[in-house]
């Protein structure tokens, strides 16, 4: 069985996109003691989500995540080519410090960077990228993409989360996409879906990836929406409280006081 303070980390770990803050608010209300220990459950996190955060010099943003990880908090950003530390409970960043590109790839790395802004700025309204030396194996690179989109006042929040493996030698791509979108108006609905790309030959650059990615992505959010079309118009409608004979709506509120004949029926009581 589960620790109390395991049970609140897992709470932190798998909290919805853009509600980790509620979470925290209510873990501090009702388990104030075990709030206090909750570092490795804010990074896990963070790296999971690829959270994006502000560089310490407000000079752009970089993306935490496993792939990008260095000791003592500390991540990198090939972009800037920077290295900074994290705060993972505030997700806020300082101590800026130069940091090389490690790679023999670092021409690719920098085309790769300016092919995902054209993409992602054409099928995103915000979202942020970076690409890495993949850490198992320096000779590849890690693509690492992720799109937010938080509507708290309609009740609904979503992240896009995409990671690729690109082997230059090969010219080979494969990766996956998590969508993770949660809606909560009267109800609580999650949904937590994944789509992989098995490895495919993709020639001609970091165009070409580019061009690559953004078909996969387009052709599984097709797939999405027809996805839900059927679930609209067949399992969730069937689902639907359908209207009584006289086609208004129930007002079940006073169901209790309803006499059956006269007052649904609309006739004398018999």
């Amino acid at each position: 069985m589960a620790s109390k303070q395991q049970t609140v980390a897992s709470f932190v770990e798998t909290a919805p996109p853009g509600e980790l803050s509620n979470v925290v608010a209510d873990i501090k209300a009702l388990a104030p003691s075990e709030a206090q220990a909750l570092a490795p459950a804010y990074k896990k996190y963070n790296e999971e989500q690829y959270i994006t955060v502000k560089l310490p010099d407000g000079n752009g943003t970089a993306i935490l995540s496993p792939y990008n990880s260095l000791d003592n908090n500390r991540y990198f950003d090939t972009a800037t080519e920077t290295s900074f530390e994290v705060d993972h409970a505030s997700q806020k960043t300082s101590n800026p410090q130069p940091h090389a590109l490690e790679t023999p790839h670092a021409d690719l790395l920098r085309n790769l960077h300016k092919a995902l802004t054209t993409t992602s700025s054409e099928h995103f309204p915000t979202s942020s990228h970076t690409i890495t030396p993949t850490n198992t194996d320096p000779s590849t690179l890690t693509i690492l993409l992720v799109a937010t989109k938080f509507s708290p006042q309609n009740f609904w929040n979503a992240r896009w989360r995409s990671t690729y493996t690109y082997n230059p030698s090969t010219t080979t791509l494969a990766g996956s996409v998590k969508v993770d979108v949660h809606y909560y108006e009267d109800g609580n609905v999650r949904m937590n879906t994944r789509k992989e790309f098995a490895s495919r030959e993709v020639s001609g650059g970091a165009e070409a990836v580019g061009r690559e990615i953004a078909k996969l992505e387009n052709k599984f959010q097709e797939d999405l929406n027809r996805g839900f079309g059927v679930l609209g118009e067949g399992c969730f409608k069937s689902l639907r409280r359908q209207l009584p004979v006289t086609r208004q709506r129930m007002e079940w509120e006073k169901f209790q006081g309803y006499r059956l004949g006269q007052d649904i029926g609309g006739g004398r009581a018999k």
